[in-house]
């Protein structure tokens, strides 16, 4: 899968996050790491690329990123969606080798120390922006992405592909439970063109 991963320019890295997909939040801090799933995740800004995410403090993803200035935001697929369940459903304070369990592939990017899963169409990384009154009312952080990369099977030239790729590679959006749906047909108007 690394083979097909290419750099993402930072000014198209926002598209990553356009199709609310479901996000797997990654973080590391003194030699502790974790994974977990959220839905609530959302593009914040274009140039520089912002994007929110929701992390409750009762999770261990949390303590990581609230002593780290770094997290990282990947776009999962359809090929690795009983991974996300797993990674999404149990909590590293009830099982300490959670990533080991959870059957996921990991890798890390150059420069960052959190695990990255094999398998996803994109990777964020983004610095925190710190506004503590966000985190601890609402439990919502903001950060301003430094690094992003794609499968380029799916995303090339800032946009994803889908139409002709593999049903695998598509992103997952989360219901309840079990219950994901995978992105649908694109539909293209072409009077407005593809920049």
């Amino acid at each position: 899968m690394q083979q097909y991963l290419q750099d993402v320019p930072l000014e198209k890295a926002y598209r990553l996050l356009n199709l609310g997909a479901t996000a797997l939040i990654s973080a590391a801090h003194d030699g502790k790491e974790d994974v977990m799933a959220a839905a609530w995740n959302c593009a914040l800004d274009l140039n520089p690329c912002k994007c929110t995410v929701v992390i409750d403090h009762t999770h261990y993803t949390r303590a990581l990123m609230d002593a780290d200035e770094y997290f990282a935001v990947s776009i999962p697929t359809v090929g690795i969606v009983r991974e996300v369940m797993k990674l999404g459903t149990v909590s590293k304070h009830d099982d300490p080798l959670k990533l080991e369990h959870s059957g996921a592939k990991f890798f890390k990017l150059d420069g960052f120390d959190m695990p990255l899963v094999e398998g996803c169409a994109g990777y964020l990384i983004f610095k925190k922006i710190s506004e503590p009154h966000n985190e601890k009312t609402y439990d919502l952080f903001i950060g301003q992405c430094v690094k992003a990369a794609a499968d380029s099977r799916v995303f090339r030239d800032g946009h994803y592909h889908y139409a002709k790729a593999d049903p695998s590679l598509r992103t997952l959006h989360y219901v309840a439970g079990g219950h994901f749906f995978a992105l649908g047909e694109e539909v293209m108007l072409d009077e407005y063109g593809l920049d």
